[in-house]
């Protein structure tokens, strides 16, 4: 694939990428109940914060982001958008929610790969395809005080970084690889979210809760077997 075919690629997967998350964030931020300020600042660290972290990890400049003056101004046209959109209008977004932040994840997630392949190892482009497909949402969740959604929902970030494995590995080179693999990508995060499938888990907190549960218990039982041998 040329140079030319390289960056038209690399520019829809960013537009989409950037449109889906601004939005996502904008509308978090309205549900949070913040000011329009609060609603551009967290749209624009949703859809560029994961950008931002892969950047500093795989040796890009931060600056570099200046220089996307194209996905700055779409960030910008789909936050007001999002900001004047009839309530009904937003509700039905939020009722796709998972659908459209599918899109972003699979959208950023390629991207962040095409960005770091063929400059690092396939590592390091996993690790950049994951930050830049849950970077936003981590950030995004954090300042809206939230737990962040990617480490605690459906399987989320794993599909991140099977996008990146098999960017970085050469599976898929060609616009209509990239879009196949975009769309199985969005397909497995939907279904994650339909079928609830999620990672291993282990819950310290339940565990304790029984742990104390339990230790009252015997101690209760232990009371009452002395108090029937006094008798």
């Amino acid at each position: 694939m040329n140079w030319h075919v390289d960056m038209d690629v690399f520019t829809v997967f960013s537009i989409i990428g950037t449109i889906a998350f601004a939005v996502s964030g904008a509308i978090v931020a309205m549900e949070e109940e913040y000011d329009i300020l609060g609603v551009y600042v967290l749209g624009l660290v949703t859809a560029f914060g994961g950008g931002v972290v892969r950047n500093l990890l795989i040796g890009i400049p931060v600056t570099t982001l200046w220089s996307q003056g194209l996905l700055l101004k779409t960030a910008v046209v789909a936050m007001t958008i999002a900001f004047i959109l009839p309530v009904g209008w937003i509700q039905q977004w939020r009722k796709s929610e998972a659908f459209f932040d599918a899109i972003g994840l699979a959208a950023f997630a390629i991207q962040g790969a095409l960005y770091a392949t063929g400059k690092h190892p396939l590592s390091a482009v996993i690790v950049a395809a994951m930050l830049t497909g849950i970077g936003g949402g981590m950030i995004r969740d954090v300042l809206a005080g939230r737990k962040p959604l990617v480490l605690r929902d459906e399987i989320y970030a794993v599909w991140a970084m099977i996008a990146g494995a098999v960017v970085g590995l050469g599976w898929f080179k060609t616009p209509l690889e990239l879009l196949t693999l975009f769309c199985v990508v969005v397909a497995f995060r939907m279904m994650s979210v339909h079928f609830k499938w999620r990672l291993p888990r282990r819950s310290l907190k339940y565990a304790l809760a029984q742990s104390v549960h339990q230790d009252d218990h015997s101690i209760a039982a232990d009371n009452n077997m002395q108090r029937g041998e006094r008798q």
